[in-house]
């Protein structure tokens, strides 16, 4: 089955987009990537979004607005993928949507907001699509975050010692892949969210990144400031457990420049990248990890990379690009499978990875402009992934 996946992640830059044939037999799952690529969002709908995000107050009418606008732009990079990366020819769309609101109470999610209306995405490619990847999880008790915690433990299947993936979006979220135990996955702290924040702040919104982490290399971190942030009780919560930027953006950032005043913009992005490095360190040495696999666009921050590696002395560090996975693609690709498995009636989380009571078929299903045909039901969920290219591994266990 040849399916596109769709992510857009906490940064809200654009969407992500990946293709790959999957097949399974038995309980091996045979991938096949086609290949990537980038669709930005407009400069109109990256406003817009920013203006909607916690912990600003927003309408029913704004929220209305970006489902159609988040969904036509979802539609648009489906329509580049079936043509560019396809060939004209796919089976399913899988589209994650962009995360508006994660609800967490007291630890507990109550609620997860995904936008980007798919009937957009199903008249535009004539494909039918998954959406709503995340709700089925919190309904079973989860976090609804991170979902690619299944994806991460096939492809560390078979590496020793006890490997673990990274992903540096805006939030970072890790799966820790032990022998002998389910894997668990959470996230772990802000990884761009407070960057980002910091970055268009300083710049006047000129800059929406520390481009190559060049400000952070250029300043020196306050120890004052990072106490301040590592003071935040989030960190300690045990995991499963998931946040957003519900938490970290720019009001909490000033609120701890407030305590702890840090005049030059370089130093607080310094201290900032020394934050995400700190915390990432801190779960991987929590959980024994001796292998760190990292990808997503933190990955091609130079000075954030650096920072992690002076944390976790003795840890190796590689891309996901070493195993076969393109580091920019790993979450789409992630998503697509997920697709897949619900197609299939197959689960698509693992409750150590979410603390769901049980593992759920996610997401909802909006035909294309065929009817609606389903393949018959897998018996069997994968506990092997063979990649094209990527030599065989042993099965996952547990």
């Amino acid at each position: 089955m040849r399916v596109i996946g769709l992510m857009s992640g906490t940064s809200y830059d654009g969407i992500e987009v990946a293709a790959a044939e999957f097949e399974l037999s038995g309980d091996t799952l045979r991938m096949r990537p086609l290949g990537r690529l980038s669709h930005p969002y407009s400069d109109e709908l990256r406003t817009q979004i920013a203006a909607a995000l916690p912990p600003a107050a927003t309408t029913t009418e704004a929220i209305c607005v970006l489902d159609t606008g988040i969904g036509q732009a979802f539609a648009e990079a489906g329509v580049r993928a079936l043509a560019q990366l396809c060939d004209g020819q796919a089976d399913l769309v899988v589209s994650h949507g962009q995360t508006m609101h994660h609800w967490v109470d007291a630890g507990t999610v109550r609620g997860t907001l995904q936008l980007g209306q798919p009937a957009w995405i199903a008249e535009a490619t004539g494909l039918p699509v998954v959406s709503d990847l995340r709700s089925r999880d919190v309904a079973a008790g989860g976090q609804g975050a991170p979902l690619v915690a299944l994806f991460d433990a096939l492809l560390l299947g078979g590496l020793p010692g006890v490997p673990a993936a990274l992903n540096l979006g805006g939030i970072a979220n890790i799966t820790v892949v032990a022998p002998d135990a389910d894997p668990l996955a959470f996230d772990t702290g802000p990884a761009n969210a407070l960057l980002d924040a910091a970055a268009r702040h300083f710049s006047g919104g000129t800059e929406e990144y520390d481009r190559d982490g060049r400000g952070a290399a250029a300043g020196q971190v306050n120890p004052e400031l990072l106490r301040q942030l590592l003071d935040e009780p989030y960190y300690r919560l045990p995991g499963p457990k998931s946040t957003g930027k519900e938490l970290f953006h720019l009001p909490y950032l000033l609120a701890a420049l407030d305590d702890a005043p840090t005049p030059d913009p370089q130093d607080v992005l310094a201290t900032l990248t020394r934050l995400t490095a700190v915390t990432v360190a801190g779960a991987c040495r929590d959980h024994g990890v001796t292998r760190l696999v990292v990808s997503g666009g933190g990955a091609h921050n130079p000075t954030l990379l650096r920072m992690i590696a002076e944390e976790l002395s003795g840890v190796q560090l590689s891309s996901s690009d070493d195993l076969g996975v393109a580091s920019d693609a790993k979450e789409a690709l992630a998503f697509a499978l997920l697709g897949y498995l619900t197609v299939h009636g197959l689960p698509g989380t693992l409750p150590s990875g979410t603390g769901a009571r049980h593992a759920s078929v996610l997401g909802s299903i909006t035909p294309g402009r065929q009817p609606l045909r389903l393949p018959a039901p897998a018996s069997t969920g994968p506990r092997r992934l063979l990649i094209a290219g990527r030599p065989a591994v042993p099965p996952v266990a547990g």
